[in-house]
């Protein structure tokens, strides 16, 4: 006979080795070890919250038998209604369904205060949103099983051999289904699955879809005690502060369960491990709707390895949609404060998608639990971009105010106001005259808001910002995998889309992973498809730079078109009305391409044949990114980088195609063009793609509406949609966009990299990005609520390849920046002449640039028209005067500047860049208590994990009265 002390001891040394559980089960007594009490203890508290309304049975459940299995017969309804009958064609029968043996809810968990049953019913309606079954449409006929999933057919397809088959065999994996007719249009039949407790809880087994087992318990010591109490005293001193407005109410949000929980891979072996209050809501809606996804996408069709899936039979057509249901509608008549949430739904459009909410914190975990943790992930990034970008916003504004301020305090700008006798080359050929360089005091004094002694300073700042955002992007990640319990979870095997298999059928090869043949796509076949793909983006790009020489074409007719009118503001400001046109005229070409390119990418990913839908969606979205930078970024670049670079000087200027003369810059700088043009295109696009994420989906579902109200499609006359059942409402939404959330990422990748690009040159692109951020969180949150269909909630542990796009625009931001700073600013030749050139040089005064417009501008001899008298103009260059020994030759001076603006391009990059690494080396990808806790986690699982196996085994042991003599389980 073993000791007590001892068995234990070396039964937990050896935890699930071969130890027979009638050696435990001899002892007395057995007590679970002081580390794991607290946890057992605290897992017999739960919160009174949403899921703990919707977990409350109305009806007492049935006292499990002696050996503690129930059986559970249900017999399904009949899937056709009596007035289908010109589906006879159509029919399948479906046959009795008995569940198998059903453990019983944990007894741990007490019993919960007792409430009267007109109280728990009052709670379920006024949560869950249960009302008639025909006007919620969230059930079966019978009222009692939960619809989990759609699908819509139209009676007219020929495709009814395939349909049946592919329903019988679902109803061969355990799922029940019933058809139900459109209210809306006769030609549509709906398929409503149910997912009963046998097959969900056998699919959860298999996906590893982990569950909550037991309330969290946090490891105390001495110095977390001491901070514990520290933390008292702050949340004490907080709560004599005025609240966070930005916070949401605790009683606005209830508390999710499975984020104050310890979970593991569900088993229907131990399922006594396992907090079940309720079967009907153990498992969530999203997740039923992905168990039931997961089915839908492995069910056979007809004979033949690749004949399955429910994405094959909606490319064929057989069904015309597929999607989860909502849970009810998103309005009440009754105020949310007075009489709750009706549904999750309701709750997200109250404290999510409403208007009047746009400055609270995001519901990350409701919209979670909502849409999946893919959707989850974009929203919080989008959230974390916004907020980071305050700072930047802030320090933005700050430079501009700085510029604004010290504008008529600025030497340059006082020199140009005043030089009312320096006579200015003409800036055009025939109809342009010599003019003042007062003319343009006011040019002089918008350029310095933008281009004075804060731009170095914000440049360097936006390119540490960057990298700040994204390294405390992995540690926000890093937090959202760990409460979202994604830290284990691994990317299951995808399946092979359709158009690959069809393509390579005849050619197969094992899978390295699932040990089965699968279709193989020969390398020499992928290297051509992959050439023919990058010649295609290769050929799209130089379409691009065409569209850009375009614009530079019609900028330099412009410029002499404008020069000719004779009004006199419109020569005035020639120069301001050719660039304007030009910003305009090159934003319809962009918003033109884009729509090309798009259709391109498809072409182009299809033409690749990518093996999973995750490849291909990451594939075009490269293509995507590529295509609309350049496009967005090209006439930018040009702007920036070339525009007055070649065009020559007085007397032998160049010209395109010997007929237009090149366009120079402005006497002020080039920096005011490349301003107007970063304003605009940044300006116009945020509103139209607000319009079409928006605009767009609200009138395709009024047209919808408005045909329904009409009967166009044969259906009904239906004159309110709160009539409609939900499956018919949601069908009448908008889906989701095909490219998923390809589309959102790009549009805020792009807006960063505007807002990081040329922020030297723009200092209010944060303020810009950052208010249209601040819409773009509600426009999304209104559509994926109201506009959309509910999308299938996918499960993600990052952004994806839109990470690395974002680290690559981080390092072309800090290069770019260094070139507009030493190229298109005054910034570099102010210096050099500030301290080689100027007074400051040999005494010291304050004024150090006065004199710095009279140095950065040539003469040019000018012969008057009747050869006799001699003029002489200025214009913007460092060479010599026509009566030196080298006429028109680039001065000293010329190349003390470029050597500067090369020297600065260097240590700047090279600087940011070292700033930018010891950043990223500072900051860990995961807090370290992080680590910590869910290295404890871990190790508090395995001790819980074995004390309620323990505490399982005593309890059959007093109940059954006899041992087991079998090896441990």
């Amino acid at each position: 006979m073993v000791h007590h002390s001892g068995s234990i001891q070396s039964f937990k040394q050896q935890k699930g080795m071969h130890t027979s559980i009638s050696e435990i089960l001899k002892e007395k007594s057995l007590k679970p070890s002081r580390r794991s009490l607290p946890c057992l203890v605290q897992s017999q508290t739960h919160p009174i919250n949403l899921n703990h309304f919707l977990s409350v049975p109305l009806n007492p459940a049935p006292k499990p038998e002696a050996d503690g299995l129930s059986q559970s017969v249900s017999t399904s309804c009949s899937l056709l209604p009596p007035h289908t009958a010109e589906e006879g064609e159509d029919l399948c029968v479906e046959e009795p369904e008995v569940s198998s043996c059903e453990p019983r809810a944990e007894e741990s968990i007490p019993a919960q205060k007792p409430v009267s049953r007109a109280k728990l019913e009052a709670r379920a309606d006024s949560v869950q949103g249960k009302t008639p079954v025909g006007s919620s449409g969230l059930f079966f006929r019978d009222g009692k099983k939960r619809i989990d999933y759609i699908l819509v057919y139209k009676k007219s397809s020929p495709q009814v051999e395939k349909r049946c088959t592919f329903e019988k065999n679902l109803r061969a994996e355990g799922l029940m289904l019933e058809k139900e007719p459109s209210l809306t249009n006769n030609d549509i039949m709906f398929v409503k699955i149910h997912a009963p407790w046998d097959a969900l809880c056998k699919y959860a087994e298999q996906m590893n879809i982990r569950m909550p087992f037991r309330k969290k318990c946090y490891f105390t010591d001495w110095k977390s005690k001491t901070l514990g109490r520290f933390h008292r005293r702050c949340r004490q001193f907080k709560s004599w502060l005025p609240r966070n407005p930005m916070k949401l109410d605790k009683e606005a949000l209830p508390d999710l369960e499975e984020t104050d929980c310890y979970t593991a891979p569900f088993s229907r072996a131990r399922m006594h491990h396992f907090t079940i209050n309720n079967r009907e809501t153990f498992f969530s809606n999203s997740t039923r709707s992905r168990i039931v996804h997961h089915v839908l996408q492995r069910t056979k069709y007809e004979d033949g390895k690749s004949k399955m899936g429910i994405n094959r039979l909606l490319g064929n057509n057989t069904y015309e949609a597929a999607f989860p249901p909502h849970e009810g509608g998103y309005k009440s008549r009754h105020p949310i404060k007075t009489h709750g949430a009706q549904n999750h739904r309701h709750l997200l459009y109250e404290r999510w998608a409403r208007w009047g909410i746009w400055y609270k914190y995001q519901p990350l975990d409701l919209i979670r639990r909502y849409f999946g943790e893919k959707i989850g992930l974009y929203f919080a990034w989008l959230g974390w971009y916004t907020g980071m970008l305050i700072p930047a916003a802030l320090v933005g504004v700050f430079v501009f105010l700085y510029g604004l301020f010290t504008m008529d305090s600025s030497q340059v700008s006082k020199e140009i106001c005043e030089a009312n006798t320096t006579i200015m080359c003409p800036m055009c050929e025939d109809t342009c005259e010599p003019w003042t360089l007062s003319d343009s005091c006011v040019y002089a004094k918008v350029t310095y808001l933008f281009d004075n002694g804060g731009t170095v300073f914000f440049a360097i700042f936006m390119a540490i910002w960057a990298t700040v955002f994204l390294e405390f992007w992995k540690r926000r990640r890093a937090e959202l995998t760990y409460d979202w319990d994604l830290i284990d979870w691994e990317e299951e095997e995808e399946e092979l889309r359709p158009q690959f298999e069809a393509k390579y059928s005849r050619r197969e090869r094992v899978n390295p992973i699932s040990g089965k043949p699968e279709p193989f796509q020969p390398f020499s076949d992928k290297l051509s498809r992959l050439m023919v793909s990058v010649s295609g983006i290769f050929f799209m790009i130089s379409l691009v730079l065409t569209a850009v020489f375009a614009v530079v074409v019609f900028r330099l007719i412009a410029m002499e078109k404008f020069a000719s009118i004779n009004l006199y503001f419109v020569k005035k400001n020639w120069q301001f009305a050719t660039s304007g046109t030009g910003v305009c005229i090159n934003f319809m070409i962009i918003m033109s391409l884009n729509v090309v390119y798009e259709k391109v990418a498809y072409l182009l990913t299809n033409l690749e044949h990518p093996r999973t839908e995750s490849e291909w969606e990451n594939s075009f979205a490269l293509k995507m990114f590529l295509f609309q930078f350049v496009n967005l970024n090209s006439s930018t670049f040009y702007i920036a980088f070339f525009l007055g670079r070649f065009a020559g000087r007085p007397g032998k200027y160049n010209k395109l195609f010997d007929r237009w003369r090149l366009e120079e810059c402005h006497p002020s700088g080039c920096l005011i063009d490349l301003c107007l043009q970063m304003g605009v295109i940044m300006f116009f696009k945020q509103i139209w793609n607000n319009f079409m994420e928006l605009g767009y989906p609200l009138l395709q579902n009024w047209w919808s509406r408005r045909k329904m109200k009409k009967g166009g499609s044969g259906g009904q006359n239906i004159e309110n949609k709160s009539q409609l059942p939900q499956w018919d409402q949601d069908w009448n939404l908008q889906p989701m966009n095909a490219h998923g959330l390809v589309d959102e990422y790009l549009e805020m990748v792009l807006q960063f990299g505007f807002t990081t690009i040329f922020v030297a040159a723009f200092p209010l692109a944060p303020l810009l990005a950052l208010l249209n951020n601040i819409i773009e969180i509600r426009l999304d949150a209104y559509k994926f609520v109201t506009q959309w269909r509910r999308p299938m909630p996918a499960r993600a542990t990052d952004i994806g390849v839109w990470h690395g796009i974002l680290e690559g625009i981080g390092v072309l931001a800090v290069i770019t920046n260094a070139f507009v700073i030493a190229i298109t600013s005054d910034y570099i030749p102010r210096f050099v002449y500030a301290f080689k050139y100027g007074p400051c040089v040999e005494n010291s005064e304050d004024e150090c640039l006065r004199g710095y417009m009279n140095s950065s501008l040539s003469v040019f001899e000018m012969t008057a028209a009747d050869g006799n008298q001699t003029r002489y103009c200025r214009y913007r260059d460092y060479r010599a005067p026509p009566w030196s020994a080298v006429p028109y030759e680039f001065t000293l001076q010329f190349w003390h500047v470029l050597a500067a603006r090369l020297a600065f391009i260097i240590v700047f990059e090279h600087l940011v860049f070292g700033i930018k690494s010891f950043i990223a080396y500072l900051i860990p990808d995961m807090p370290k208590d992080l680590c910590d806790r869910m290295r404890r986690e871990k190790y508090l699982m395995q001790e819980m994990m074995y004390e309620a196996e323990l505490e399982h085994l005593q309890k059959e042991r007093k109940k059954n009265g006899r041992r087991y003599h079998h090896e441990w389980p």
